[in-house]
């Protein structure tokens, strides 16, 4: 049977993960180290799983409301007021299975066929694929190292088209780690309202910033209209695997996304939510201690890393957020496909090409230091063989 006929063309044009590739290698290998996939290597603190349990344990086994439960949405509001200074009710926020469903959900709303959406280069894996699936047309925004691979307001201006109607905007940046203060928000809105222009703030590693506080782009002057801000517990609250996270937009643009995340995914895992709505409200309770914490061990991580890669002779900027580098790696291989491969193959640690978040990333390869300083210190201690070979 000729299933070619029955998949949708879009989907089977689509290549599969980057990333999931080479960690799908790494799962084969025996001793391998794998600096991939974007993971804290933190357990989700107890008092987040506890209170899951407990409310496993007392019978909360039904769905909550399609929008997400009432208390939930009430420390999310809280946490984006208190932390972000953006004020959105509580019929402007949807709670959503991890970040992820929020893009889904935000390009599905819209976007119609043929329109343009304006995305990053490199940024992450995903944006591209979900904006052809929603049938939209991909518009590349070509990031270079010379800037830091930062969005700028002149980069952005320079691949508009009439076509274009969204701006995908992730900062802290993966795979770059690239942030932006509020002086480079305000040039990038100033081209948003000139434009037309609506905007998916995906800003999951909003909490894992060094240096420096983050700054929401719906609180730059008159862009709370033109957002849909993203965000979500995985990075800064470890609880990748709990797939828990929210979206916030203008009423009319949330009311249209709450149907489709009704007739797809009901609401999100009951028990999941309660242990988001633990970690929101002991961070509010505590000043957000727990996050604290852990970014402090990245900041170290990220320190030693950026130095060690230094050291090793591969180019590399310091990251200004998340918890990735990007080293330049073209004076050792081809490009970062070529490098990632011979680098798992002769001493198994694996990395991310940076094509797998566009083109601009040729070069690049993506590394994580959301591992312990030991287990960098090994994967380092391979890496600097490798090149000493070549």
């Amino acid at each position: 049977m000729n299933y070619d006929d029955y998949i949708n063309r879009t989907v089977a044009d689509i290549p599969p993960s980057g990333i999931r590739k080479f960690f799908d290698l790494v799962a084969t290998m025996d001793g391998a180290i794998s600096l991939g996939v974007g993971e804290p290597d933190f357990v989700t603190p107890w008092l987040y799983r506890d209170s899951a349990i407990k409310s496993l344990i007392s019978g909360r086994t039904g769905y909550t409301a399609n929008r997400g439960d009432a208390p939930l949405i009430a420390e999310i509001a809280m946490y984006n007021r208190d932390r972000f200074g953006i004020d959105y009710a509580e019929n402007e926020t949807i709670v959503t299975v991890g970040a992820s469903e929020g893009i889904d959900l935000a390009l599905r709303t819209l976007v119609n066929p043929g329109d343009g959406v304006l995305v990053p280069d490199p940024s992450y894996v995903s944006y591209a694929p979900n904006v052809r699936i929603a049938g939209g047309t991909v518009k590349p925004v070509p990031l270079g190292k010379d800037d830091a691979f930062k969005l700028s307001a002149a980069a952005l201006e320079k691949a508009i088209d009439k076509s274009c109607k969204l701006l995908i905007l992730p900062y802290p940046n993966n795979p770059t780690g690239a942030v932006l203060d509020k002086t480079e928000l305000e040039k990038i809105a100033a081209v948003v309202k000139k434009h037309g222009l609506m905007v998916i703030a995906d800003e999951i590693y909003a909490e894992l910033t060094y240096g420096r506080r983050h700054v929401a782009f719906a609180s730059i002057d008159g862009m709370k209209e033109r957002t849909v801000t993203l965000n979500g517990f995985s990075k800064a609250f470890a609880m990748t695997g709990w797939r828990v996270g929210w979206l916030c937009a203008p009423k009319p643009v949330a009311d249209a996304a709450l149907k489709i995340h009704q007739y797809t995914i009901m609401c999100a895992p009951t028990a999941s939510q309660q242990a988001a709505y633990a970690a929101l409200k002991d961070g509010r309770e505590t000043d957000y201690e727990r996050v604290e914490e852990m970014r402090e061990e990245y900041d170290r991580r990220r320190k030693f890393t950026a130095a060690m890669l230094g050291d090793m002779g591969l180019d590399c900027f310091v990251p200004g957020g998340a918890f990735y580098c990007f080293p330049d790696v073209s004076k050792f291989a081809a490009d970062g496909e070529s490098f990632a491969e011979r680098l798992l193959k002769s001493q198994k640690v694996a990395v991310v090409p940076g094509t797998a978040f566009g083109a601009s990333g040729k070069n690049n390869v993506r590394l994580t230091y959301a591992s312990s300083v030991k287990t960098l210190n090994t994967a380092f201690s391979r890496m600097r063989a490798f090149l000493k070979s070549l």
